[in-house]
């Protein structure tokens, strides 16, 4: 196995040789430059998964450095040192997305767990400056970040969930994913996938609260030709389809009771009965589970099956907000910001500290999936290299604006819930109004609400 590797950056030669003995000693693969110019000439050639650099050196200090490699390879974490009269100046550089900083004399052990911290956090990929990729925290002694490369955090919470989902992934435990919307479910449910036995099967994503229940049991078990109106096939279902992979059933909090039923079935006997079949089919799934509700609470009021609760929660993963979280926001911002402006094909370099501290004081109530569309929109609207406070409060606005209220939510499902319906009967209004449970004038109005035409459905092509 490599070893980790360090580049250090000291314009005081004799601190340079004392501190790369040392981490060479820990079992390090340390390069050394004794200024800025230098660590940059070395960066592509060392391709290091940190840097450690002092912050007062003669030419390019430590920020410019910083500044540097922040734009070239916005995961390589920098640990900055400093003397103690420029502690403000440290603080300053943490908040704009330096890793952490530890004050001159500094003790042996607290560097080595910086560092160790660090390298743990080190978790994407990044590039060398001819634009080869590397992965910003291979060679770690305790695991292969290959599984958790799109978790992009330095957050001990994180890390923690991290640690829990590396260990439960080896085995075929049911994993309970609770957290915000936004707050990146699926990213985690398809880590514990990467790192489990059944990484080399398919990983199925379905989001529970967005397909109807008629449709949604279809989708899950599978239908034989003729069980409904429209199915014109067999459909083999996802439970079968997935054959030995994960299954990850987002929003299970909205399924609906009848179908909350069926599942617990499937998960106690582990074979499927497709609608309108009376054969069974024998599965081999492993079932990761989410949702942004309080499921012990839906339990209470009677709207989740508690023995189905304990079924899919054998162990449970707790993602917190963005807003508990916020060192990852630098972090997430420059990474996304880097790889925006290159899908974009923008140049744009970094964020200014004042555009960064107000990302980092925002509430983001739709958490890292907003912070990316804040950062998509700065990207699109930007005309310099440096993005300034007034834009990122623009895009903070606009996004605050655009982020749907409850009720714009509702409509647009009660609206893809009819559309689905009015598909699955061919437009048959006395069909659908079945299957929704309501009464034929009341569906009628429901259409009416959406300007739907029941007719437009009608035909096969529709």
């Amino acid at each position: 196995m490599s070893k980790p590797r360090i580049l250090i950056v000291d314009d005081e030669p004799a601190l340079l040789k004392l501190l790369a003995r040392r981490l060479e000693l820990e079992g390090y693969d340390v390069s050394a430059a004794e200024s800025g110019e230098r660590a940059l000439a070395l960066l592509a050639a060392a391709q290091p998964q940190l840097v450690v650099s002092d912050l007062k050196m003669g030419g390019m200090d430590g920020m410019a450095l910083f500044a540097t490699i922040q734009r070239l390879h916005p995961l390589l974490p920098v640990i900055i040192l400093t003397a103690h009269g420029s502690i403000p100046d440290a603080v300053a550089a943490t908040r704009r997305g330096v890793f952490g900083y530890l004050t001159k004399p500094f003790e042996a052990d607290a560097l080595l767990a910086e560092i160790r911290s660090a390298l743990n956090a080190g978790t994407g990929s990044a590039t060398d400056g001819a634009g080869n990729g590397y992965n910003a925290g291979a060679g770690l002694p305790d695991l292969d970040h290959a599984w958790r490369a799109q978790i992009i955090t330095r957050s001990p919470a994180i890390e923690s969930v991290l640690r829990e989902a590396k260990l439960v992934a080896d085995t075929d435990a049911s994993v309970f994913i609770s957290g915000p919307s936004g707050s990146g479910k699926e990213l985690l449910a398809r880590a514990i996938h990467a790192a489990s036995p059944r990484r080399s099967r398919p990983f199925v994503a379905v989001n529970c609260g967005a397909i109807p229940e008629q449709l949604l049991e279809s989708e899950l078990f599978g239908h034989v030709k003729g069980s409904f109106t429209g199915a014109i096939r067999d459909h083999k279902g996802l439970f079968a389809g997935t054959a030995g992979g994960t299954l990850f059933l987002d929003e299970i909090g909205d399924m609906p009771l009848l179908l909350q039923v069926k599942l617990l079935r499937v998960i106690q006997e582990r074979e499927v009965r497709p609608v309108g079949s009376s054969q069974t089919i024998a599965i081999d799934v492993r079932i990761v589970s989410a949702t942004h509700r309080d499921l012990l609470a839906e339990v209470g009021s009677g709207k989740f099956r508690e023995d189905l609760y304990y079924r899919l929660n054998v162990v449970s993963l707790a993602l917190p907000p963005l807003s508990e979280r916020r060192e990852d926001v630098p972090l997430l911002a420059n990474y996304f910001l880097a790889t925006l402006a290159a899908k974009h094909n923008r140049v744009v370099n970094g964020f200014s500290s004042a555009a960064m501290d107000m990302l980092i004081a925002s509430s983001w109530p739709g958490n890292v999936r907003q912070l990316y569309n804040v950062v998509e929109k700065i990207v699109a609207l930007s005309t310099l290299p440096l993005v300034p406070a007034s834009l990122a409060e623009r895009a903070i606005q606009r996004q605050s604006e655009e982020f749907a209220s409850l009720d714009d939510a509702k409509m647009r499902f009660e609206f893809e819930y009819l559309t689905q319906l009015l598909r699955l009967t061919a437009g048959n209004v006395s069909q659908a109004a079945r299957l929704a449970q309501r009464n034929r004038s009341e569906f009628y109005n429901l259409l009416k609400r959406h300007d739907l035409d029941p007719g437009l459905f009608k035909s096969a092509d529709a």
